[in-house]
Formats: C-alpha cells, sequence, structure tokens
C-alpha cells in the first residue's frame, strides 16, 4: 500500500473525504480508501483524533477509527483525571456510564454522541486530561507552568510550556482566539486565554506520554481540532518528550479548507446543523 503521508495534505483530504462519506452512507466494508485512511491512523504510538465537539458524525468517525486502531489507552479532554477514575469497568448501560462520570454536569455535548467512542475500545484503560475551568482561569493570574505543576507535581516535564511564544506566535494565537469568540473578547482577556488553550495542549500531551509508559500503546486522544493541530497543538509539546513517540494527528472539518490544513490527516463531513454562535452578540 502506498504510504499516505507521502502525499500532498490536499491529496490525503480527498483520500480521507471518501472515508468519511463512506462511514455515513455505505452498507458494507471494504473501500480501500477507507483502509488509506484507517491504516495511516494505525501507524503510530499516539493517534489524536480530532473533532468539533457538537458534530455527532465526527464522534462516529472517531469510534470507527478506534476499532481499528485498537488502542491500549484512551485519553480523554472531556474528562479530568478524576472522572476518569470512576469510568465503570462494565460500561454496557450508557446511562449509567454518564452518571457515574456526571456527564450531564460537564458542559459537554450529549453524552450519547461520545458513548460509541467508549464502546469501540472495550478493553482500553482511560485517562482523563481535562483541565478544570477554574483551574484554567488561574493562568490569567500565574504562568501556565506554575498552573502546570499544581496539576502535575513539580517533577513533571512542562514539555516546552515554560518557554514563552515569540511575538509573531502570540498575536497569531490571540487572533485565533478573538476570532473563535466572534471578536468580542476584550483584548486584554486575550493572551489568557491563548495561555489557557497551552495549558490544555500540554496536560493532554502529559497524560497521553504517562499512557503510552504505563500500557505500551498505542494511545488514542479524543480532542478538539484546535488541540490536534500539528503546528500549535498536542503533537508540538510531544515533540518535546525525552523519548519522543511517533504521533499521527487527524482533524475533522466542516467544509474544504482553502489552504492545507494543520493536520497530518483531515476528513471533512456535512457541518452540524447549530444556530449561529455569534448572534447573541448582535
Amino acid at each position: 500500500m502506498m504510504d499516505l503521508f507521502r502525499f500532498d495534505r490536499r491529496s490525503v483530504g480527498a483520500v480521507a473525504s471518501g472515508f468519511v462519506l463512506w462511514l455515513a452512507c455505505a452498507p458494507a466494508p471494504g473501500l480501500a480508501m477507507e483502509d488509506a485512511v484507517l491504516e495511516a491512523l494505525s501507524s503510530a504510538q499516539i493517534v489524536i483524533l480530532g473533532e468539533v465537539h457538537d458534530n455527532a458524525q465526527h464522534h462516529l468517525n472517531q469510534a470507527r477509527a478506534i476499532e481499528r486502531i485498537a488502542p491500549r489507552a484512551v485519553v480523554w479532554e472531556m474528562l479530568t483525571p478524576e472522572q476518569a477514575a470512576r469510568m465503570p469497568d462494565d460500561r454496557q448501560d450508557a446511562d449509567q456510564v454518564a452518571d457515574a462520570l456526571d456527564w450531564d454536569g460537564s458542559g459537554w455535548p450529549d453524552f450519547t454522541d461520545y458513548y460509541p467512542i467508549m464502546m469501540a475500545a472495550p478493553t482500553a484503560r482511560h485517562y482523563g486530561a481535562g483541565v478544570p475551568r477554574d483551574v484554567a482561569r488561574r493562568v490569567f493570574d500565574a504562568p501556565a507552568v506554575e498552573v502546570f505543576a499544581e496539576l502535575f507535581g513539580a517533577r513533571a516535564d512542562p514539555l516546552g510550556l515554560e518557554t514563552p511564544l515569540d511575538a509573531e506566535a502570540q498575536a497569531t494565537r490571540e487572533a485565533g482566539q478573538a476570532a473563535a469568540h466572534c471578536d468580542r473578547l476584550p483584548a486584554d482577556l486575550l493572551p489568557g486565554m491563548v495561555a489557557a488553550q497551552r495549558l490544555r495542549d500540554a496536560a493532554l500531551a502529559h497524560v497521553a506520554l504517562n499512557a503510552l509508559v504505563e500500557t505500551g500503546g498505542p494511545v488514542a486522544v479524543i480532542a478538539g481540532n484546535g488541540h490536534a493541530r500539528i503546528d500549535q497543538g498536542i503533537p508540538t509539546y510531544l515533540a518535546r518528550a525525552d523519548t519522543a513517540p511517533s504521533v499521527v494527528s487527524m482533524g475533522q472539518l466542516e467544509r474544504a479548507p482553502d489552504e492545507p490544513p494543520p493536520f497530518d490527516v483531515w476528513v471533512e463531513t456535512v457541518a452540524a446543523e447549530r444556530p449561529d454562535p455569534c448572534a447573541e452578540f448582535q
């Protein structure tokens, strides 16, 4: 089989788009394009499966990928370590699992969207890497590396979190945070928003590395597309580990990109129906 990663990312996206359409529509397995994408995702020690959080198709795609990868560990942006510790061994009853995790109080989309991912990894160990909101807010007043040490201990490798971004990178990320919040955030909040995102990226990378050591891998990471970016997300922190693991990161997009997106593999899906998130600001 041709090495998928030798393709231009636009070619990879075309392959991946066929994979998604097959998942959504076809009644039987066997498409070579689907196998090519899944084979690519199966080639790494740590596989990051991005998503738009409220797109149910993205979670079905993640579940299909998990079935193929057969990870020994799944790391969740949506779960704190304390929640993951309450994950039941018997997960046949979705309502019982949701109750054990206190999912309804978490603020994430409906548990039924994420449940297929859990069922696709019946023997995997589940890890929480979510940073509670009250903890993330502390980076507005303290360096992110200090908050990271509070979460994981002073001896935990911050994976480069202690290094400030250069001016250009900081400005780019602040602009991204502003756009993601409908350009309505006060400018003085943007540095803190960037720091919180970096903290979450580093936390996800730290937990994924621990999961790899403890289980031997492969490890699947379930996280938003922003965390899956290879130019500024989890992969950049994994690359700073003493022994950097092999990593493949997949993004899921709701429209065709104008430029190659910042993922190793990307898929295009139909957009989820949702109200205009900026309407409340108008």
